[in-house]
């Protein structure tokens, strides 16, 4: 469609003069409003005033300028309509090719919670979405400009084609209506909540696309992904090889990234994900010990897990999972033992989550598995502050669970030593991250370096956590670990000197001190918990009668 007459009336002057100059260049007659209008006509642009159009002055303060026949009716004149067009020539109205528009800035003023309601309903725009609206309905024969960004792109096809394409009407049109859903739910949130006190919630989601299914086989499944998230996550990153992303793969890969984040950027870090719960977590001096770390924390679930690091991806990760010299092992349980068994083709996993990969890791991991899904994320922008779940007939919104520690307040007579208060703060980042109840007990395994040896997650109490989960895991990788490097001597007095140097870490306070008597049985010495029972001195208590050390750090980190 060829544009003879565009109509501009912006809020957001970014631009709009170059913009009105290309059209004017390009032999298009320019109508507009108020102050728009004046900054053409100082730029020595020729405009016509809206008046000039429709015989009528804008009144009310600039209330009321656009809403009027002749302006709506050569917005939504159909061009192959002989009723329109018989209207247009009875009515001698103008037929306008291009509308730019975009609206008064409601969504800003209203970011501020103390604006007054007065001003905040001044910036409720009426003309403008009316205007815009109209041509996006019409869309077949107008072309519509609410963005800044889209000046350039309009502008060229003007100039090399006289007008815009079907496609890109379509498109800007499309883009119309997004724009005005938003206002208008960011209108229908503030009043409602200024005049009704009541919240509303409006949720805008994007790009989405149907999964092969949901979390089971049955269930039909889509991914959306909110446009105003700039944060790096499983739902923004960018994948690299392999098939197409299922249900469980983004939940898994946004646990095992959120992990991940939550530990220092400055030492490599691995977490390995199981149904989101890290049944691996470790940093090393390097990304490969990292990584073979946290896959010792449980190797058996380790298999089909989802892998995310904070680190570039290198080829001594990518052999640890593929490589032909590396012994790839997997567990099953024969007999009441664990039985290793080595398996061809490396070891399975899911998704690798990775902030970058260098191009020779890439492309043996390429060569080696059509399936695995590597996922590269972007740099944090900003952090998103709230999440949401669903649950039947309805919507929960919170806070996001950021901070990890409000104080580290030891209160028993033995202490901490200095480098156990790391450690202490990496075995909280996985209890974190475990399902309530968590309890997990993590490990030095050398200077400034740490693993989880043990989780016990998702129980209805956490003595069972403790003593049926994290302690046997624990004492199995060990066991694991006893054989693998040939150790001679007695394995139960190893086993204990080395459960005596590891932290317990617990979700949620104890209401009794059955936790800190368990835990004391299996030779523990450490224990860090948010605190805040009616009977933390009990738990004081039983740890002074055992010699061991307690810290409280404020927070509670249920995760449901």
């Amino acid at each position: 469609m060829k544009i003879k007459r565009a109509l501009l009336s912006v809020s957001d002057k970014t631009g709009i003069v170059d913009f009105a100059r290309g059209l004017q260049q390009a032999g298009i007659e320019l109508v507009s409003t108020g102050g728009t209008a004046k900054s053409i006509r100082d730029a020595g642009i020729a405009v016509k005033d809206i008046s000039d159009v429709t015989g009528f002055p804008e009144i009310m303060d600039g209330r009321v300028k656009t809403l009027h026949p002749l302006v709506h009716g050569g917005i939504l004149a159909r061009r192959d309509h002989s009723g329109d067009q018989q209207s247009v020539a009875d009515l001698k109205i103008p037929l306008i090719d291009l509308i730019v528009v975009n609206l008064y800035p409601f969504l800003e003023v209203t970011r501020d919670p103390s604006v007054s309601l007065e001003v905040a309903v001044e910036n409720i725009d009426i003309g403008g979405p009316t205007m815009i609206r109209a041509a996006a309905k019409n869309f077949e024969y107008v072309g519509v400009v609410t963005d800044p960004a889209d000046y350039a792109v309009v502008l060229n096809q003007i100039k090399s084609d006289g007008g815009l394409t079907r496609e890109l009407r379509g498109q800007l049109a499309v883009k119309v209506f997004q724009h005005t859903a938003r206002y208008d739910a960011a209108v229908d949130t503030f009043l409602a909540e200024r005049i009704l006190s009541e919240k509303r919630l409006h949720l805008d989601y994007v790009e989405g696309t149907v999964l092969r299914y949901g979390e089971n086989s049955h269930q039909a499944a889509d991914f959306y992904r909110d446009p105003r998230s700039q944060e790096s996550s499983a739902a923004n990153a960018e994948v690299l090889h392999g098939k197409a992303m299922s249900y469980n793969n983004y939940v898994d890969a946004s646990a095992a990234l959120e992990a991940v984040k939550d530990l220092p950027s400055d030492r490599p870090a691995v977490a390995v994900i199981k149904h989101t719960n890290p049944c691996g977590l470790a940093t090393g001096s390097n990304i490969a010990d990292a990584l073979e770390r946290a896959w010792q924390g449980d190797p058996m679930s380790a298999f089909g897990g989802v892998l995310a690091t904070n680190w570039k991806v290198d080829m001594d990760f990518a052999n640890f999972l593929k490589g032909d010299s590396v012994r790839h092992l997997s567990y099953s349980i024969v007999n009441g033992e664990t039985v290793a068994q080595e398996v061809p083709g490396g070891k399975f996993v899911e998704v690798i989550i990775a902030p970058d990969y260098s191009d020779e890791a890439v492309a043996f991991l390429k060569s080696k598995s059509k399936m695995i899904r590597l996922l590269k994320t972007r740099k944090t922008v900003r952090q998103d502050l709230k999440t949401f779940r669903a649950i039947t007939g309805g919507l929960l919104m919170q806070d996001r669970d950021l901070p990890l520690t409000e104080k580290f307040e030891v209160v028993t007579e033995k202490q901490f030593p200095g480098a156990h208060k790391a450690l202490a703060e990496f075995t909280t980042v996985a209890c974190k991250h475990t399902k309530s109840n968590g309890i997990v007990l993590g490990r030095e395994y050398a200077p400034g370096c740490f693993q989880v040896m043990g989780m016990g997650a998702g129980q209805p109490n956490r003595v069972d956590s403790m003593r049926k989960l994290s302690i046997p895991r624990a004492k199995e990788n060990l066991f694991r670990e006893f054989q693998d490097l040939k150790l001679t001597g007695d394995f139960e007095t190893w086993c204990q000197a080395e459960i005596a140097k590891m932290v317990l870490v617990s979700d949620g306070f104890f209401p009794f001190d059955d936790t800190v008597r368990e835990a004391a049985s299996f030779g523990i010495k450490y224990i860090v918990q948010p605190g805040g029972s009616m009977r933390d001195a009990d738990s004081i208590k039983a740890c002074n009668e055992f010699g061991m050390a307690m810290a409280m750090v404020g927070y509670r980190h249920f995760n449901h």
